[in-house]
């Protein structure tokens, strides 16, 4: 288990959309929402269950966010991923979770240790926190994850299901 993740506004979703919001709390002592991620979540309207987990998961830790620094504005990414990136600049060791390729290929360049949604997936079926990760894959693929037929298959194998 990580000391600190931080999350940006995809992967929250999928994992409240799909009622596996539980992951992230086994995934991470403590789990940082960026107040940038937050707002854009709450933005959403007091209905949305991810508006609703943000407001009522005592776990998920709405943090504020300096300023981007210029390495990570010059990737053009959006608030959410930069603010992500910003926060996690500040936190040595902090593990940030983004699926947005662009921010991930900044994450990487910046050295900040990074994981996806699938992964954190994966991880729990390794961990043995799920009994199968396909299920938990197809119902955040039925809340909106993306994810090609070959890249899932490849990662079903490498948890050999």
């Amino acid at each position: 288990m990580v000391e600190r993740a931080i999350i940006n506004a995809s992967p929250l979703i999928f994992f409240s959309r799909s009622g596996h919001l539980d992951l992230l709390q086994a995934f991470a002592n403590d789990v940082w929402v960026p107040e940038p991620v937050a707002k854009e979540i709450l933005q959403r309207g007091p209905q949305d269950i991810t508006a609703k987990a943000i407001e009522y998961t005592a776990w998920l830790d709405i943090r504020p966010a300096p300023p981007p620094p210029q390495h990570v504005l010059e990737w053009r990414l959006g608030r959410g991923e930069s603010s992500v990136l910003a926060l996690a600049a500040t936190q040595p060791g902090t593990e940030v979770i983004i699926d947005d390729l662009a921010g991930r290929k900044c994450a990487a360049s910046l050295n900040i240790p990074l994981r996806g949604t699938l992964g954190i997936v994966l991880l729990a079926k390794r961990r043995g926190l799920i009994p199968q990760a396909r299920p938990v894959i197809e119902s955040m693929m039925r809340a909106g994850l993306y994810l090609s037929r070959r890249v899932l298959d490849n990662a079903l194998r490498r948890v050999a299901e």
